[in-house]
């Protein structure tokens, strides 16, 4: 399951964000640094108007769509990677995410204390990544520490220290490990340290619902930055977010609109993490269920399939597989087929986005 932690100083609007992605109260959105004492995670489904089609198409009794756990961790202030505030023991919790969705606050409001005093993204936005920077060079410089009596006679070791050695110059000229090129083996070296900068970032610019649609002076200095760090950017307003789970399914789409938006928060920011990580969607559907599997870009048919059990990646056979759009136009699968459309594909076979599939395999 896909893991995205949302980070910020406090007062950005994490909680807030994160109670209205997962619809519930866990968090405490208060307006006080260090309301969040745990890291609340929450899992949410992924929001796809493809899957009640295709169900409608098979007559599914069921719809299970892909999942996306969000985790909320505490407001970090400058300091952290020694301790201040909170500290380390929310950086570790960061470790284990697939993604950052970095929250900087890009509304005015005097209501809503700010932790330094007045907004400023671009100054908070580098507060949090050099708190994350200074907390990857501590990691990695008692890691090299630990590999110095093994880099005599072992080339591994060797390896790791090296690539260490080359992401240790990035960081001290305040820099991020995901910039530093490693090959195949460093890479596999490395990934049990979890390097916090080494993660994909997306900056969620929180703003006003007035700015949602156009955004403001704010968001364009985030939006620059995230081009200068090859990073990812979308708009989001938690308040806005706080009150759609307060609305009918039916109203909601009216009240964006009003907005001047098409689609809300959750689909924005997990349709960045889907493009930010190189993510695919692929069905299956029958009676019983339509299924979305999420899977990376490049997969071949056999991966595709080991994600649903690895004994369909060992004993794949080939896939019967159409595309979703083209199935919806036959109406069925049985039409699809009489028509010629359903493809045999075989293990070289690459998925592409919205592929609808069976698996054939040995047991």
């Amino acid at each position: 399951m896909l893991k995205a932690g949302i980070v910020g100083l406090p007062n950005v609007g994490k909680s807030t964000l994160f109670n209205a992605l997962v619809a519930n109260a866990q968090a405490t959105a208060a307006n006080f640094p260090f309301c969040t004492i745990e890291p609340n995670a929450g899992i949410v489904a992924v929001p796809d108007d493809r899957l009640q089609q295709l169900a409608s198409v098979s007559g599914s009794r069921e719809i299970i769509p892909t999942r996306v756990e969000f985790v909320d961790i505490a407001g970090l202030v400058k300091g952290a990677s020694q301790g201040e505030g909170l500290g380390n023991k929310f950086l570790a919790n960061i470790r284990e995410v697939d993604a950052i969705v970095h929250v900087v606050r890009c509304f005015e409001d005097d209501d809503v204390i700010h932790v330094s005093g007045s907004v400023d993204p671009r100054r908070d936005a580098e507060i949090i990544n050099l708190e994350l920077g200074l907390a990857d060079l501590s990691q990695l410089q008692k890691r090299r520490e630990r590999l110095k009596k093994q880099l005599r006679t072992s080339k591994e070791a060797q390896l790791e220290d090296g690539a260490l050695e080359r992401i240790e110059a990035v960081l001290e000229q305040g820099g991020a490990a995901r910039s530093v090129p490693l090959g195949e083996e460093e890479a596999v070296l490395l990934k049990p340290l979890g390097l916090l900068t080494a993660k994909p970032v997306i900056y969620a610019t929180n703003v006003s619902e007035d700015d949602l649609a156009g955004g403001n002076s704010h968001t364009a200095v985030i939006e620059a930055l995230a081009a200068e760090e090859g990073a990812a950017t979308v708009r989001i307003s938690a308040q806005v977010e706080a009150e759609l789970i307060e609305l009918p399914e039916e109203e909601r789409a009216e009240f964006l609109a009003g907005l001047g938006v098409s689609e809300g928060g959750l689909r924005s920011l997990i349709r960045a993490t889907y493009d930010l990580l190189g993510l695919r969607t692929y069905f299956t559907t029958g009676e019983k269920e339509t299924r979305a599997w999420t899977i990376r870009a490049g997969m071949s048919a056999p991966q595709a399939a080991g994600v649903i059990h690895s004994d369909f990646e060992r004993g794949f056979i080939r896939a019967q597989t159409i595309g979703w759009q083209q199935l919806l136009a036959a109406g069925s699968l049985a039409e699809a087929r009489n028509r010629g459309w359903l493809r045999s594909e075989g293990k070289d076979y690459e998925v592409a986005e919205g592929d609808v599939m069976e698996f054939l395999f040995n047991v």
